[in-house]
């Protein structure tokens, strides 16, 4: 049972998984500081002065810290920006250009074949 943990553990996906988790915590810590330390009170000055995280509602001595629920929400906005933009830069680098082609033609029989064809499966002739 541990040689299969080990082998599950050392494949490429379970460490690229463990890799993305702790750079994700570290991203979230760094968004949440962002947003405490900059964005907020630059927020504050147009406020008058007024800080998110100490917003609250008080309901029959039950308060709403609805304050954390605005910085939470301008967390995920930022994280999900910064997601955004990771995965159409790489949506964007991966995709084949259009004007590159895939196939060539077979100089003996006009067929497309692949271009790293030897030899064309259609008439089976040697290709330079």
């Amino acid at each position: 049972m541990w040689k299969e943990f080990k082998e599950f553990a050392i494949r490429g996906s379970a460490l690229e998984l463990a890799v993305g988790v702790v750079i994700g915590a570290a991203f979230g810590q760094v968004v949440n500081s962002l947003v405490t330390d900059i964005i907020n009170p630059i927020i504050s000055i147009f406020t008058g002065h007024i800080y998110f995280a100490n917003l609250k509602l008080v309901f029959f001595h039950h308060s709403l810290a609805f304050g954390s629920f605005l910085n939470a929400l301008i967390n995920f906005f930022i994280v999900a920006f910064a997601v955004f933009l990771v995965i159409k830069q790489f949506n964007r680098l991966s995709r084949v250009p259009k004007d590159v082609p895939n196939t060539k033609e077979c100089p003996f029989c006009i067929t497309p074949i692949a271009l790293k064809a030897t030899r064309c499966p259609n008439c089976t002739s040697q290709l330079s």
